[in-house]
């Protein structure tokens, strides 16, 4: 009896123990579990950093600058200078190229393209008209991006040669009586289509009525690119652009085209218009 008792004391104990263990091994895995998530937690947060790294080293939109507007005389010579910086550092950029851009016929066209160092890229261009000007900074794969500049105006002043070269351009040109271009003219058409184009001068369509505009100008003062004004009396009857040496462009007559002929008569007035 004592004997049996006692053995159920012993498998009391054991069962006891073997609770007792089992909570043990339980409560470690409870508490191992937070311990085991914590290279889960520590892989998780590589990313933010790896993105973190990616967002600092993310190519950006460069400065480019160009030139200030400007105006020139015509068929002269002008330059047009770019600075491009780092918007982040503020220092000059270098590698990657630039072109030089101009606005023709309704969209931009690229002119050339230079190598940037330094920050500082410049160009030479000869306009014979007013022009609008920009530069494109093509970018440096995974350092900066493209990036185009602010337009630049280039204003070109009117002048002799100026209306004498839009003048000649359209040599060949047929008469039509009451025509203004840009195809076909009659005399005073053609004259007020070209100081228009080359000199912004707006003249009525009437040979008698452009004498009236402009200075007078002495025969013997006549410059290529003048106004002249042959008259029947003192009445304007037909115009055209001196050319120089007792000649200038006109369009003559129906049946004839425009073209660089002697000035057939002695009575005729200089007008200057620029």
């Amino acid at each position: 009896m004592h004997e049996h008792r006692s053995r159920r004391l012993r498998h009391a104990r054991i069962g006891k123990l073997a609770l007792a263990l089992g909570t043990c091994l339980c409560a470690g895995t409870l508490l191992a579990g937070p311990a085991a998530a914590a290279p889960a937690t520590t892989t998780a947060a590589a990313p933010i950093t790896t993105a973190v790294a990616q967002q600092a080293a993310a190519p950006v939109h460069p400065i480019v600058r160009i030139g200030a507007t400007k105006t020139i005389r015509w068929g002269a010579t002008t330059k047009l200078s770019t600075w491009i910086t780092d918007p982040s550092t503020g220092k000059p950029v270098n590698g990657g190229n630039l072109q030089f851009q101009a606005w023709r016929n309704g969209a931009w066209r690229t002119w050339m393209t230079r190598w940037v160092r330094n920050g500082v890229a410049t160009y030479y261009a000869k306009p014979f008209v007013n022009s609008s000007f920009r530069l494109v900074y093509t970018g440096i794969a995974g350092k900066y991006k493209a990036t185009a500049s602010a337009t630049a105006r280039v204003y070109v002043l009117p002048s002799g040669a100026k209306i004498l070269s839009e003048a000649r351009k359209h040599t060949g040109a047929p008469y039509r009586f009451g025509a203004s271009g840009p195809r076909v003219f009659d005399c005073s058409g053609y004259t007020s289509y070209v100081y228009r184009v080359a000199a912004g001068k707006k003249l009525p369509h009437k040979a008698n009525l452009q004498q009236r505009y402009g200075k007078a100008v002495a025969k013997s003062k006549a410059k290529p690119g003048d106004l002249i004004v042959i008259r029947s009396g003192t009445y304007g009857t037909h115009v055209g652009v001196y050319a120089g040496g007792g000649y200038m462009y006109d369009s003559p007559r129906a049946g004839k085209t425009v073209g660089k002929h002697k000035i057939w008569s002695r009575n005729y007035v200089v007008r200057r218009l620029i």
